[in-house]
């Protein structure tokens, strides 16, 4: 379907087009000299001693459980509103997620509260999700982690870029996880990285991350090795130098894209509050400095959704959700008798995300809000 106006939209152009030009015409493809350059660039950026990049967010969720010594037996505390990748990477280490509740409807993050009522003798991790490019409640989180000995991972997927107290969000915890998805607020279609200023954790991720081999194929190349051994059960999650080289460019463009979404998002909060004064919009209390990567909102009660979005689709508008709750899906069989989430499940039966990316305008927040006002009137 054509969209008058899409959920999101990629900012690329030719900067892009000339980096991976000049990629292709090095003959050189996958992971070396660009991976580690921008690497070094997404470091320094975020404030992090070292930055593994790797071939997607799930990737680098998996090997930071796999680092933080999750194992059969343990278990490792995480929101139920949240994609479902956050919760496998917990799973494929053999130990189990356990569910918490997130803050309520100002605050779609996991609940401080909800997380300290989770942990048993089991517990070895914490994985918050900064919802939207919104900072999770950090400093109380990492205080109760230093009391009960627990690793915090940040999946930081929507928050590249985010702050909360002048630190950029992924270097709160021991490891910090970000996504270059599509729909992202940097992009390289598929990509991750992961972020940590341990130095044990970044020689063993670097090992991880290409089958345990003690060099690479570029280090092979450069003549800096003939050899090499095997020295951990490892994974193939590399990134290639065409995703890198888009990674360097998108990087460059991050923070002024951040700022206009940050503008579009108070475009929508004032427009939705002048319009539809039933909607509730999360967040407009949130501390420190959002990526602004999603346009939540919450439907009044008794609204049709599935009707709501229908309406919208039919003005050209998409919309989506974020998220179906994890301890609903049959592949958690169990979790919704087993956990007691009432603050996820209503929230989830209600939020409803709008258009939001840096190459939208004002008037197009107008013409989405304005629908919003005009398909409450009729479903």
């Amino acid at each position: 379907m054509q969209w008058k106006i899409p959920l999101s939209d990629i900012d690329f152009g030719p900067e892009e087009m000339a980096a991976v030009d000049d990629v292709l015409r090095s003959k050189w493809l996958t992971m070396g000299s660009m991976t580690e350059e921008f690497e070094q660039a997404f470091a320094s950026y975020i404030g992090a001693k070292y930055a593994i990049a790797v071939t997607n967010a799930t990737a680098a969720l998996h090997l930071s459980c796999v680092v933080a010594g999750l194992g059969a037996g343990d278990e490792a505390i995480v929101p139920s509103l949240t994609f479902v990748a956050t919760a496998n990477a917990v799973r494929y280490t053999g130990a189990t997620p356990v569910f918490a509740d997130v803050a309520g409807e100002d605050d779609l993050n996991i609940s401080y509260h909800s997380i300290e009522r989770a942990i048993t003798a089991r517990t070895r991790a914490i994985l918050v999700v900064h919802y939207g490019g919104y900072a999770c409640d950090m400093p109380s989180i990492m205080e109760l982690a230093r009391e009960r000995g627990l690793k915090v991972i940040e999946d930081a997927a929507h928050a590249v870029g985010s702050e909360l107290g002048g630190v950029k969000l992924g270097v709160w915890g021991d490891l910090g996880c970000f996504s270059f998805f599509s729909n992202k607020n940097m992009t390289t279609g598929e990509g991750g990285m992961i972020v940590t200023n341990d130095d044990a954790y970044s020689q063993r991720l670097h090992l991880l991350r290409s089958h345990g081999m003690t060099t690479l194929t570029w280090d092979r190349h450069k003549g800096h090795a003939w050899s090499y051994d095997v020295v951990d059960l490892g994974y193939n999650y590399r990134i290639d130098e065409i995703r890198a080289a888009l990674g360097k460019v998108q990087l460059k463009k991050l923070e002024a894209n951040n700022e206009r979404r940050r503008h579009f998002t108070q475009v929508y909060r004032n427009l939705l509050q002048e319009l539809t004064p039933q909607v509730v919009v999360p967040f407009v209390r949130h501390a420190g400095v959002s990526a602004a990567h999603l346009m939540p909102v919450l439907l009044p009660a008794g609204v049709n959704r599935s009707s709501f979005m229908e309406g919208m689709k039919s003005q050209g508008i998409q919309t989506s959700l974020h998220y179906p709750p994890i301890h609903t899906f049959a592949a958690f069989r169990g979790g919704k008798e087993k956990y007691f989430l009432p603050n996820t499940e209503e929230i989830a039966a209600r939020e409803i995300t709008l258009p939001l990316y840096p190459t939208m305008s004002d008037g197009d927040v107008l013409t989405v809000v304005k629908a919003v006002a005009e398909t409450l009137v009729r479903v």
